[in-house]
């Protein structure tokens, strides 16, 4: 079964991507902390935060491909996680709140109150849906070029690739979003990331087109990334800017999470690669169109209002 083929292939990108996606969990940590510092150019400076992961996800695929053909798997995976450490010391030592620390316990009302926000819940349902087609393509891409043909010493840095485009992408989506509005400018490149699944990715898989589709996707989709707390604030009390954050990307989470299963068991169906690409795709969409629902329902349908 194609699944057998994958399980052969997929381990070192799957391993190789580990490390930058645990950066992007503990870069999160981090976030509101940093949110407290500014005002007028929050997304700029967020957008710079999420920055680190990117250069991870450049840094650590090339890292450790190299490290295993060289000291083997249990080498390589230590010598990232002394890394890793010794960085997160630097950044606990560093790390410092504008606001001082208030410990206080969240009542059970308090928690329940964001779920009672319908657009709150539009932009939890829009990440929620949006991670299942996010994903699809920083784990698949570098197996599905594989199975394409593109030669494996080619393959293994289509994910620094990609996630160079995301730095850039991150960047540009945070400025922007001071400009005219984090969520114009979420709704826009994240409808767009769901565009070349559907329009480059899916129909194309020779080697230019998978190149050009990991620059794009990496490019658009680093907004995801970078707004997801701006999004969160914009319409949370900055006292509650932490637990609602959490919601929404402990839901996220659970998307990211099981959208892996799903993906092998359309692999191993009839579905295929195309089958696979389709559901990226549309996932990106119909989790961006949440999250536009969630900024009509705040501003009606005028274009021009910056939101």
């Amino acid at each position: 079964m194609l699944s057998n083929w994958c399980r052969v292939n997929f381990p070192t990108w799957c391993v190789s991507s580990l490390p930058h996606i645990i950066g992007e969990m503990l870069t999160r940590l981090a976030v509101t902390c940093v949110a407290g510092w500014f005002n007028e150019k929050r997304g700029a400076a967020l957008g710079i935060l999420f920055t680190g992961s990117s250069i991870g996800g450049i840094v650590f695929p090339i890292l450790i491909s190299h490290l295993i053909t060289k000291v083997g798997f249990g080498w390589a995976m230590r010598i990232c996680a002394f890394l890793m450490l010794f960085l997160l010391i630097i950044a606990n030592l560093t790390i410092r709140a504008f606001y001082p620390a208030h410990p206080h316990k969240i009542t059970s009302a308090q928690l329940v109150k964001p779920l009672t926000e319908p657009q709150f819940l539009l932009i939890t349902a829009g990440f929620f849906f949006f991670s299942y087609g996010f994903f699809v393509p920083i784990n698949y891409l570098p197996v599905q070029a594989l199975r394409a043909g593109m030669n494996a010493n080619l393959a293994q840095y289509l994910l620094p690739i990609l996630n160079a485009g995301s730095l850039f992408g991150r960047l540009l989506a945070g400025y922007l979003g001071d400009k005219i509005g984090r969520y114009n400018i979420f709704i826009v490149v994240c409808y767009l990331s769901g565009i070349w699944i559907l329009a480059l990715w899916l129909p194309d898989s020779s080697n230019a087109a998978l190149i050009a589709f990991a620059i794009l996707f990496g490019f658009f989709s680093g907004a995801y990334v970078s707004l997801i707390t701006p999004l969160v604030m914009q319409i949370s009390p900055m006292k509650e800017l932490g637990f609602r954050t959490g919601i929404v990307i402990f839901v996220a989470a659970v998307g990211g999470l099981t959208t892996n299963p799903i993906n092998g068991a359309i692999l191993d169906d009839a579905g295929g690669w195309d089958g696979l690409k389709v559901f990226s795709g549309v996932f990106c969409i119909v989790g961006t169109t949440f999250v536009f629902a969630a900024r009509i329902r705040r501003t009606g349908w005028k274009l021009l209002v910056r939101f």
